[in-house]
């Protein structure tokens, strides 16, 4: 009876050993896909050289190594995303996805890792002698009839489907594929403003003639996202998230991508 239960013990810490390290029977060492977006620095993008790169990148290459999973990163449109995830095309998203109360019906979160707000961009002229001054203001640029520029299936476009076009102020709101696209459409005249997560406006609107002239103060809180089956995986996530925090790899990357740049 004692050697039965020593051996149901050996075998119940082999379990637990596989499911924190993600290595299986075989000893090969589990893959999981990553989406992002691949334009929505500095937390995801695709760098100058094709690789993915970012913030939250560099944290599930991280995560990964300490927990002896492998992951490979593929860009997803974003307002395809979540059913990518769904289809299993993909295992999770690691892209400064805001958690709301609508994505979390679908998908299951991590314990949350960083908060933002919204940024309100607008194109920048010139005065009298030569200096840059913003076109409109966070109150003049949201006024009935400008154009302003979002991101489809963000945030972004839900604030303000509820909070000025259902108050009656007639905005035209632009969809795009990417931030960015918006961002181009907002330098050449083609928008009134664009509004965006904060850490995204201030990463994206270097060399450019636009300018960010006020934040909606929405404290949106980022998670990486599963499918509601994948507890292992969810778990393998908030673990990682847990450790790196503990580590002076959290406050570099931090550093780098979110407070310095």
């Amino acid at each position: 009876m004692n050697k039965l239960r020593n051996r149901s013990v050996v075998c119940l810490l082999v379990a637990i050993g596989c499911m924190l390290t993600g290595v299986g029977a075989a000893g090969q060492s589990k893959v999981y896909v990553d989406g992002i977006d691949a334009a929505f620095p500095p937390f995801s993008f695709i760098d100058a050289s094709g690789q993915p790169s970012g913030f939250d990148v560099e944290v599930v290459q991280w995560i990964a190594a300490e927990l002896g999973f492998e992951v490979e990163i593929v860009p997803v449109e974003w307002d395809a995303i979540i059913p990518t995830l769904l289809t299993g095309d993909i295992d999770f998203i690691a892209s400064g996805m805001s958690i709301t109360t609508q994505r979390a019906q679908r998908v299951n979160f991590t314990d949350d890792y960083w908060s933002v707000d919204l940024a309100v961009v607008v194109r920048e002229g010139t005065d009298d002698d030569g200096e840059p001054l913003p076109e409109f203001n966070p109150f003049t640029v949201i006024q009935a009839d400008r154009r302003i520029g979002v991101q489809r299936g963000t945030t972004s476009q839900t604030w303000l489907e509820e909070n000025v076009s259902a108050s009656g102020i007639d905005i035209e709101l632009v969809l795009y594929d990417s931030f960015l696209l918006a961002l181009e459409d907002l330098e050449i005249g083609r928008l009134d403003g664009a509004v965006m997560d904060g850490p995204t406006a201030v990463a994206s609107i270097e060399g450019r003639s636009l300018a960010i002239v006020g934040t909606i103060a929405t404290g949106e809180i980022y998670g990486y996202a599963t499918r509601p089956q994948d507890a292992e995986l969810l778990g393998l996530l908030n673990e990682g998230l847990r450790r790196i925090k503990l580590t002076g790899v959290w406050d570099e990357l931090v550093q780098k991508w979110l407070v310095g740049s």
